[in-house]
């Protein structure tokens, strides 16, 4: 079965640094488009970032522009959010997600167990 294994979460001072991976298994990774998702407290689920399948193409909500990166390596079965400038509205549960299957044509939509980030003084 797919599963997705986040990990890296902490507490950070307000502009500081932090870096999340996800361990990916049971599907074909490679073939695979990947998003990091974010929940804040009392707030909806927001897309924070995507990669394709290659590495080659990236996007991400404006508000983490310029600080976050979002990365892969094919032949580790991971992907990684480098979180840079950190602020206080960043503060969330971190879900790396598993989307559009190139090799199966369809969306996998499934999630990990998520990643708490701590953004506080």
């Amino acid at each position: 079965q797919v599963q997705l294994v986040e990990s890296g979460g902490g507490l950070v001072q307000p502009g500081g640094s932090l870096t999340l991976s996800c361990a990916a298994s049971g599907f074909t990774f490679s073939e695979t488009y990947m998003s990091w998702y974010r929940q804040a407290p009392g707030e909806e689920r927001e897309l924070v970032a995507t990669i394709s399948d290659t590495g080659a193409s990236t996007t991400y909500t404006n508000s983490v522009k310029g600080r976050f990166t979002i990365s892969r390596d094919n032949a580790r079965n991971t992907v990684g959010l480098q979180m840079n400038s950190l602020k206080p509205e960043d503060t969330a549960v971190y879900f790396c997600v598993a989307g559009w299957s190139d090799i199966l044509e369809t969306a996998l939509n499934a999630w990990g167990q998520g990643t708490l980030v701590t953004v506080s003084s």
